[in-house]
């Protein structure tokens, strides 16, 4: 929940999605103080049960981590009756209020159309798939981008989606965005904005930003896999004594000449720049001629444990890291010298789980843990506050089975 310094307390948002994209950028703007009401139908959307589950009591830990501190609303949204209620959240009357996110499809009374009739200043962001309607998810829009065929071993020719839904948590931060430029323009105009984004959109423009389409365009054809290598730039990856895996990035001349200083390899590139007639102080040349570059350093990095080279890359300046497993960061917490975004919080239902923070900090402060709702544990709270509704009639919709609380 918001605190006080937090800079959208007072906010309302009625959050009306599932997945990633829209309760990500929820999340977001509830961590910077923002109420942000979930809704859901009684029973739970169909991420409620989502994978990962708490292998202590099943729930999901991806609809908890997703969720956190956000207030949660559950109604039988096939029922009119119902129906009012979420109109009624999302239009309640105040400068603060009459905002929704949704990735609702086929649903005509939450359109802009029909909550504008009832609030024209309503602001309203729509997640799509595609921008002509079509349903997608990031595991299906990312293959289509093309980015599946870049990714992956070199020698492998099968195209690799990846694990990180890069375009959900990107629409996710686009919506952010998006609402908060509409509330800029409400606040000056007192006008409402209908802001829509497709996750295609959203993958096909960050591909047009990082110059890939340009570039495919220009040379008629896709560009191939470069596996751990960094492309245009020099970066590799090197198994040390003890078997661990680092990558190591090379991108400016300080970072090269650190590289080939630590490692002893100065007068071995001195005279390869001679032989190739190539200067590796520009990064053209040393990805140009990686495949040469990465044989002749990785002896230096085979024949030492990753100890040493933790403490001779760290003092270099280099740019490095060691590959972890997802555990491996999970245990770290444990350590000393965790960063300090992570914590832990007791989640109702489920017990002590991992979290973090948001990673915007205010000043040099992070902001407080939150943990999420049960579903539906805050319907009544919710209804009584925004709507006026009397225990009795809580009592008589909870009976009729229109909402759930708890």
């Amino acid at each position: 929940m918001s605190t006080d310094h937090s800079p959208l307390t007072g906010l309302r948002i009625v959050e009306f999605a599932s997945f990633v994209a829209g309760p990500s950028g929820g999340m977001t703007l509830g961590q910077l103080g923002a109420d942000v009401i979930r809704v859901d139908p009684i029973g739970g959307a169909a991420d409620y049960t989502r994978w990962p589950l708490s292998q202590r009591t099943g729930r999901s830990l991806y609809w908890t981590a997703l969720n956190r501190g956000k207030r949660s609303v559950a109604v039988d949204l096939r029922s009119p009756e119902g129906q009012e209620l979420i109109i009624g959240l999302a239009t309640a009357p105040g400068p603060d209020s009459g905002i929704v996110v949704d990735n609702n499809v086929g649903r005509a009374w939450l359109s802009y159309e029909a909550l504008s009739e009832r609030r024209a200043d309503l602001i309203q962001v729509h997640i799509d798939g595609y921008a002509d309607g079509r349903a997608a998810v990031d595991y299906t829009v990312n293959p289509d981008a093309g980015v599946a065929d870049m990714t992956g071993p070199l020698d492998s020719a099968a195209p690799v989606n990846h694990v990180l839904p890069a375009w959900d948590l990107l629409a996710g931060m686009t919506a952010t965005t998006g609402l908060l430029a509409a509330l800029h323009r409400r606040t000056r105009s007192g006008e409402g904005s209908f802001l829509r984004i497709a996750l295609a959109d959203v993958a096909f423009s960050s591909l047009v930003n990082l110059g890939w389409l340009a570039e495919a365009d220009e040379l008629g054809t896709a560009r191939p896999k470069h596996g751990n290598q960094v492309y245009g730039s020099y970066g590799a990856d090197f198994e040390t004594a003890d078997g661990n895996r680092i990558m190591v990035v090379a991108l400016t001349r300080r970072h090269w000449d650190a590289l080939r200083t630590l490692t002893g390899t100065d007068s071995v590139f001195d005279a390869l720049e001679k032989s190739l007639d190539a200067d590796f102080r520009t990064e053209d040349d040393r990805y140009r001629h990686r495949e040469v570059v990465t044989a002749i350093l990785r002896p230096w990095f085979a024949a030492r444990p990753l100890t040493e080279i933790d403490r001779a890359l760290t003092e270099s300046g280099v740019l490095w890291s060691k590959f972890r497993t997802v555990h491996d960061v999970a245990a770290g917490y444990r350590a000393e010298g965790a960063p300090a975004i992570f914590g832990e919080v007791d989640q109702p239902g489920i017990g002590p789980v991992l979290t973090s923070r948001s990673p915007l900090r205010i000043g040099s402060e992070y902001g407080d843990y939150a943990v999420a709702p049960d579903l539906g544990e805050h319907t009544g709270e919710v209804l009584s506050e925004v709507l006026g509704l009397s225990d009795a009639e809580l009592g008589r919709l909870h009976d009729a089975g229109v909402i759930e609380s708890r």
